[in-house]
């Protein structure tokens, strides 16, 4: 076995830590495909919403309906906040109420397109520090039986066995540090979007009952 002050490469690492850095590498490759996926589909789906709510609000005021909904179509690829808006403006006849449901209704659906793979975040970040834990243990089981075994014990036997049997779990560790810090994050930004959203809508509907007054008045 090398020396404990000389460092080691992630092939040694990997086999010092035994069967179980197996569960744990597919688990890392997961998290961070994951994570750049969630990355790259935030990034694509632009969240912003404040020259939507100023372009909107002017045009639902100023009667511009169909100019609004050809803006609106023309980013709801790229753009969440313009699919529910493009909803609103489209069902804008409907009731108060009724109007307000369909629009949470896409929202909801562009939120849990936002929330994919969540889960799956969550999951990691409680499956892996157990896996990494599950492989000191019989890590430990192993180091012990070739210490019981062993005709001259000394110190530096026993400190070598625990040593790689921890491997794992500091394996485990990182990965959930990386699967729960990103999920964070996220669900950070998808609250704040859908707080926004929220606000937004409810204003928007407002000029839309005060637009309906203008016509009636007219």
């Amino acid at each position: 076995m090398a020396n404990s002050s000389a460092g080691f490469s992630l092939v040694q690492l990997f086999v010092m830590g035994g069967a179980t850095m197996w569960p744990l590498t597919l688990f890392s490759i997961i998290t961070v495909v994951l994570v750049l996926e969630r990355s790259i589909y935030f990034f694509y789906h632009n969240l912003k919403l404040e020259d939507l709510k100023e372009k909107v609000g002017n045009a639902i005021l100023e009667g511009r309906i169909e100019e609004t909904i050809e803006f609106l179509e023309s980013h709801t690829r790229r753009r969440m906040g313009a699919r529910i808006l493009l909803t609103l403006v489209k069902r804008r006849f409907l009731s108060e109420h009724r109007l307000e449901k369909v629009v949470e209704a896409e929202a909801l659906n562009c939120i849990s397109s936002l929330e994919s793979g969540f889960s799956f975040l969550t999951a990691l970040g409680a499956i892996s520090p157990l896996t990494g834990f599950l492989g000191t243990v019989t890590g430990m089981i192993s180091a012990f039986k070739s210490i019981s075994e062993a005709v001259d014990v000394n110190a530096q036997i026993v400190a070598s066995g625990i040593y790689e049997a921890l491997i794992t779990t500091v394996f485990g560790l990182c990965i959930a540090i990386v699967a729960l810090a990103a999920h964070s994050i996220f669900t950070s930004v998808v609250d704040r979007f859908a707080s926004e959203v929220e606000v937004l809508c409810s204003d928007l509907i407002i000029r839309i009952g005060e637009s309906r007054g203008n016509e009636h008045d007219d």
